[in-house]
């Protein structure tokens, strides 16, 4: 039987991958407004809504920090910058339905993820996270194939996403406090050019419920990362790792039965190859963590 704390962490997770999976349906609401104008909403008020968070909590150590690290608040210059374009790239693939090649993206992530530990972090595999590893790598040449171009929608958010989690891992901020920097990159290039779309093209015009909409961007934004973060507290990053296909998979959900997009048997294929090595990773993660935790639990021999 779970333990209840468990439990809560179980359902915290679900909430967080649940919403970033329905993001698609937000994003379509804002059809009325061009993807960097989404995105520049985006950043202003995920900032001033993570700012209220922490001042309720009274979370400013991470302000010091920032001020005595130069080389810190340049490499959240360089997260930010990455989690813009991944933003970016996201919500127009959402407004040009390319809502399916956006799910491939997130499922490809945490493959990106390994690979990047091996190549840059000289992180070392286990043989089948190496198979995870190639039959992702098929599953994509396989669909560039088919289709005669790369998918290059769902390998910009997957790089993307890959190096600014590369990034992250060597920052010492948690997610919440993290973002409010990333945010406050954000902030003055976002003002800048929300000010440049008000002063030209004929301003922007947009009706009450169309400006409700883009002013809870940033609630949006922060209330998975609150869910989130409740659930690494309570649960094993393993089980985090299974839950967080629950996102993509209902972004592909979707994409197909909701929003209409095609999905065919060559797709169907490429997608396969990769949710095999997914399922290839999973397990493999999930029987070393077993085996860790067997070890640990053994009595020291005399």
């Amino acid at each position: 039987m779970l333990h209840k704390a468990s439990l809560q962490g179980v359902g915290a997770a679900i909430a967080a991958y649940a919403l970033w999976g329905l993001l698609p349906i937000y994003w379509k609401a804002l059809n009325g407004a061009t993807a960097t104008e989404i995105l520049a909403h985006r950043m202003i008020w995920s900032l001033l809504f993570l700012l209220a968070v922490l001042a309720v909590r009274r979370q400013w150590q991470w302000v010091q920090v920032m001020r005595r690290q130069r080389r810190l608040r340049l490499t959240y210059l360089a997260s930010a910058t990455l989690l813009a374009a991944n933003w970016g790239i996201y919500v127009w693939a959402v407004q040009m339905n390319r809502v399916v090649e956006a799910s491939l993206g997130y499922f490809t992530n945490p493959l990106v993820s390994i690979a990047l530990g091996v190549i840059v972090l000289r992180e070392r595999l286990r043989p089948a996270q190496w198979l995870a590893i190639a039959l992702a790598t098929a599953g994509v040449a396989w669909l560039t194939y088919s289709a005669g171009a790369l998918p290059w929608i769902a390998l910009a958010l997957a790089l993307s996403f890959g190096f600014y989690g590369l990034l992250r891992k060597q920052t010492p901020l948690g997610s919440f406090e993290a973002l409010t920097v990333e945010t406050l990159w954000m902030f003055v290039p976002a003002v800048l050019w929300l000010g440049w779309l008000a002063g030209n093209n004929g301003g922007i015009h947009h009706d009450a419920g169309l400006w409700l909409l883009l002013l809870s961007t940033g609630v949006v934004t922060a209330a998975p990362l609150l869910f989130f973060g409740a659930a690494t507290q309570r649960i094993p990053l393993t089980t985090i790792g299974i839950l967080q296909y629950l996102a993509p998979t209902l972004q592909l959900l979707l994409g197909v039965l909701v929003y209409g997009e095609p999905f065919s048997l060559t797709q169907l294929i490429g997608f396969g190859a990769i949710w095999v090595a997914l399922a290839v990773y999973t397990t493999d993660s999930l029987l070393a963590a077993h085996r860790y935790r067997t070890i640990l639990t053994q009595p020291a021999a005399d």
